[in-house]
């Protein structure tokens, strides 16, 4: 070998040692990751399709996912059609919203072209009643995480807590809005970002553990929930459109915490 090249070699292998130095991209645990978000840019489908009770704040909803997967470089289609839950339509989208989706919304064929989607590691979202559907449907069940039960009387006053990195969101964050009980409790199951403090409102049925919303990958895909989003109102509070655009990052992959 030359002598340049020897100096070449000793130089570049001098410099990879270095604190701070980055190391070959072959090594970095972020190499495939990178190189699949790099061949276009997050799809989303926000399904919005009710056979049971239909929230009318399912129009800002649109608008606020709208706005923030703009801003985030997310492609967004909303639809209320069933037939796009098909193999080679949902292959078009990185992560289905379900927003406050309500009854039976999908046929057989479309739920196993569902299942087989999350199962090769399609994301979901579910927003409010998105956890107010598909009740014979089990596998969509430990997807939503938990299944509606009741509310109290009205919108109520509580505060919630965030958990884990979510935290980073608030401290002590005062929301008026629907607060879902659930048939269980999700925790031990999902990851819970948050809980409501039921002792500062009337109605709540779950006790002093009252998750809001989780996360889990637990059927293959990512899979984010938030039981928030019942009141228009809410959707222009900071807080909770930072709260979905968590959900947003964490289920296209541009983000690895919930």
């Amino acid at each position: 070998m030359h002598k340049s090249q020897v100096l070449t070699a000793i130089l570049v292998l001098a410099a990879a040692l270095l604190p701070g130095c980055t190391p070959p991209a072959a090594s970095r645990p972020d190499r495939a990751r990178a190189t699949v978000s790099s061949r276009h840019a997050p799809r989303i489908l926000v399904f919005t399709r009710t056979t049971g009770y239909r929230h009318a704040s399912i129009p800002v909803g649109v608008q606020t996912l709208r706005e923030l997967a703009q801003a985030e470089g997310i492609a967004l289609t909303r639809s209320e059609d069933p037939a796009l839950f098909d193999d080679a339509s949902l292959a078009r989208f990185d992560a289905v919203v379900f927003l406050s989706t309500t009854g039976d919304v999908l046929d057989d064929a479309q739920q196993a072209a569902f299942e087989r989607y999350v199962g090769k590691g399609g994301g979901y979202m579910g927003v409010h009643a998105a956890a107010d559907t598909e009740y014979d449907w089990p596998w969509y069940g430990r997807l939503v995480g938990a299944w509606f039960d009741s509310h109290p009387q009205g919108l109520q006053t509580t505060r919630v807590r965030f958990e884990g990195d979510a935290v980073a969101l608030a401290q002590d964050w005062q929301v008026t809005d629907e607060l879902y009980n659930y048939r269980r409790d999700p925790r031990g199951t999902v990851e819970v970002i948050a809980t409501v403090d039921e002792s500062r409102y009337q109605g709540g049925k779950m006790g002093t553990d009252h998750p809001i919303a989780w996360c889990h990958t637990r059927l293959g895909g990512r899979a984010w929930y938030t039981g928030l989003g019942h009141d228009a109102a809410l959707y222009a509070d900071p807080i909770y459109r930072a709260h979905l655009l968590r959900g947003l990052r964490y289920v296209t992959g541009r983000a690895d915490v919930c």
